[in-house]
């Protein structure tokens, strides 16, 4: 039962440094389909954060 402190410690450390990362993706394909000059890479970009940011279907 030692071991169970530990790896919980470990697994809430993978799970911010996902998020940081996943943070850090959406934040910087955002900013390049608004401040990017070249219309095929802003829609590029969007099409992307459409992929990253999946939602539901209405029901």
């Amino acid at each position: 039962m030692s071991a169970l402190p530990a790896l919980l410690s470990d697994a809430t450390a993978l799970a911010g440094a996902t998020g940081f990362v996943y943070t850090f993706t959406l934040l910087s394909v955002a900013l390049t389909s608004v401040a990017s000059r070249s219309p095929a890479r802003r829609r590029d970009a969007r099409e992307t954060l459409a992929i990253l940011v999946w939602r539901r279907p209405k029901r």
